[in-house]
């Protein structure tokens, strides 16, 4: 079958397949993604000769949509069974930990003044040596120091439990 035919007969039944779509899915989104992919699967891969595309269409929508159902049970018996998911387990209560902590950590950098967030950035972040960064930033290597030590203890000040805390 010419492409150009294909396309127009595939046009004129988009209609009939996203009704038969949305009677497998019960769901008007899942329908519109199940005919995306058929179309697409039907114009990619093309039709058998012999077949009649109608008939053709609807069995790669039928097929389609089996494929989608057994990869949403083999996620949902994932879900279900983490232990079979080798180690990749979340844990809810460590991942909100390390991101108040990421929240904290980005509050705190923030109240750095620009030349000591841009060096701890640099040394501490991108792991960058003293003399680089100097460079980078056109200033003596001694500054370098002075304004991450600086940083350095600004961080920690700022991170540090409210008991822990000097007050100066």
């Amino acid at each position: 079958m010419k492409k150009k035919a294909m396309q127009q007969e595939i046009t004129e039944l988009l209609p009939r397949l996203r009704r038969f779509a949305y009677s497998l899915t019960g769901s008007m989104a899942d329908a519109d993604d199940l005919l995306q992919n058929t179309v697409e699967r039907l114009l990619t891969r093309g039709t058998p000769d012999d077949a009649d595309l109608t008939k053709w269409a609807f069995r790669v929508c039928r097929n389609v949509w089996i494929d989608e159902c057994r990869a949403r049970k083999v996620r949902r018996e994932a879900a279900e069974h983490p232990e079979l998911s080798d180690g990749q387990v979340v844990n809810g209560e460590h991942q909100t930990t390390k991101s108040i902590e990421w929240n904290r950590v980005d509050a705190a950098m923030a109240r750095l003044p620009e030349d000591q967030r841009q060096i701890i950035s640099l040394v501490a972040i991108q792991g960058m040596p003293y003399k680089i960064v100097a460079e980078i930033l056109e200033v003596p290597s001694g500054t370098v120091m002075s304004r991450l030590a600086r940083a350095r203890a600004a961080l920690s000040e700022a991170l540090s439990p409210a008991t822990m805390r000097t007050d100066s």
